[in-house]
C-alpha cells in the first residue's frame, strides 16, 4: 500500500478487451517508506504511533524461501577472482570451512560448477573403464596373449604424463571436461603406435628370429612411420594449442581468440600424450618385448625342473 499499492480484485469494463486492477495505495505525497513510522495502532488507550512499538531497519529483501528436502537452504554464489581457479579456491574455502563449527543442524554444500565437475568426471571416469575394457578384450582377440594386451594398453598410462607435461608447456589448468575428454580420446589413439610395433615383432618371431633380433628390426623398421604418423598429428594440433584463429576473408591471424580458448585445454592434452608416448613406446616397447620373451624361456626351461621336483617331494 506504501509503494505499488495492495490488489484487492480485478475488474474489466464493457468496453475494454483486458481486466483492469482494483489497487489501493496512499496518496502520491505518501508513498514512501518513511511513512510506516506515522502507522497508529488501535490500542484500548487510543491509537498510538508504531514507532513506540518497533524500530525500523533496512535488510536485505527475502523474495523467496527455498527448500530441498523439507529443508531451508540458503545459496551463497561468487566468483573467482582474476588470475584465480575455482577448484583451488573452492578446495580452500572447504578447508577453512572445516576450521569452523556449525550448529547440528546446519550443512555446508557445494553445488553448481563443483557439482557438474563431479558429475562429469564420473561419466568420463565410467567412459574410460568400458574403452579400456573393450580395448583390451579385441586385442587379446587378436594377440592372444595378456602380456602383449597389457603392453599395448600400457602406452596409455604413458600418455598420462605426457597429459601433464602438455598442460604445463601450454601453461593451462586441468580442466575435468576436456582434459578428461582428451585422455579418452588419447587412449584410443596412443595404442595404434604398439600395434603396430608388436604385430610386426610377431611376424618376425614367426618367421624364425629371435627375440632380441626381432625387436632390434622391428625398432628399425617402424620407427619412421610411427614418428611421421604421430608427429603429422602433433603438428596438426599446434594451431589449436597456440589458440590461432585464422580469418581466411579478411586474410587475419589471431591468437587468444575466444572462440580458440574453449579447445586448448582438449589439444594440449592429446599433443603432450601423443608425443611422450610416442617416444617411450619407441624405445621401451622393443625392450618390454624382449623382456617378456626371455621370462617365457626362462618359464619353459624350469617348469619341467619345478614339476619334477614337486612330484618327487609328494613321493617321499
Amino acid at each position: 500500500m506504501m509503494t505499488r499499492g495492495y490488489k484487492v480484485t480485478e475488474y474489466r469494463p464493457d468496453d475494454a478487451i483486458e481486466e483492469v486492477d482494483i489497487v489501493i495505495r496512499f496518496p502520491q505525497q505518501q508513498r514512501h517508506l518513511d511513512e510506516f513510522v506515522n502507522f497508529n495502532l488501535q490500542t484500548s488507550n487510543g491509537p498510538v504511533p508504531l514507532s513506540n512499538f518497533v524500530t525500523l531497519t533496512p535488510v536485505a529483501k527475502t523474495g523467496t524461501i527455498n527448500r530441498v528436502d523439507a529443508k531451508l537452504v540458503i545459496t551463497v554464489q561468487a566468483d573467482a577472482a582474476e588470475g584465480y581457479l575455482v577448484s583451488e579456491r573452492l578446495a580452500a574455502l572447504q578447508a577453512e570451512m572445516a576450521t569452523k563449527s556449525f550448529p547440528l543442524d546446519v550443512r555446508v554444500a557445494a553445488k553448481g560448477d563443483s557439482k557438474e565437475q563431479q558429475e562429469t568426471g564420473m561419466f568420463l571416469m565410467t567412459a574410460f573403464l568400458i574403452a579400456i575394457f573393450a580395448m583390451l578384450m579385441i586385442l587379446l582377440i587378436q594377440f592372444n596373449s595378456f602380456y602383449q594386451s597389457l603392453l599395448v594398453l600400457s602406452a596409455i598410462v604413458f600418455s598420462t604424463s605426457g597429459v601433464l607435461l602438455g598442460l604445463l608447456v601450454a601453461q593451462q589448468p586441468f580442466g575435468v571436461v576436456m582434459v578428461g575428454l582428451g585422455i579418452v580420446a588419447l587412449a584410443g589413439i596412443v595404442v595404434n603406435n604398439n600395434i603396430v610395433l608388436i604385430d610386426t615383432y610377431n611376424s618376425l618371431r614367426k618367421s624364425g628370429h629371435r627375440a632380441f633380433d626381432a625387436a632390434l628390426i622391428t625398432g628399425q623398421l617402424r620407427f619412421r612411420p610411427v614418428l611421421l604418423t604421430a608427429g603429422t598429428t602433433v603438428l596438426g594440433l599446434v594451431p589449436m594449442v597456440m589458440s590461432m584463429n585464422i580469418d581466411f576473408v579478411n586474410r587475419e591471424v589471431a591468437f587468444g581468440a575466444p572462440s580458440t580458448q574453449w579447445w586448448t585445454q582438449l589439444s594440449s592434452a592429446i599433443a603432450g600424450g601423443l608425443g611422450f608416448a610416442t617416444l617411450l613406446t619407441l624405445f621401451l616397447t622393443p625392450c618390454l618385448l624382449v623382456l617378456g620373451a626371455n621370462i617365457s624361456d626362462w618359464w619353459q626351461v624350469i617348469k619341467p625342473r619345478l614339476f619334477k621336483k614337486l612330484a618327487l617331494s609328494q613321493k617321499s
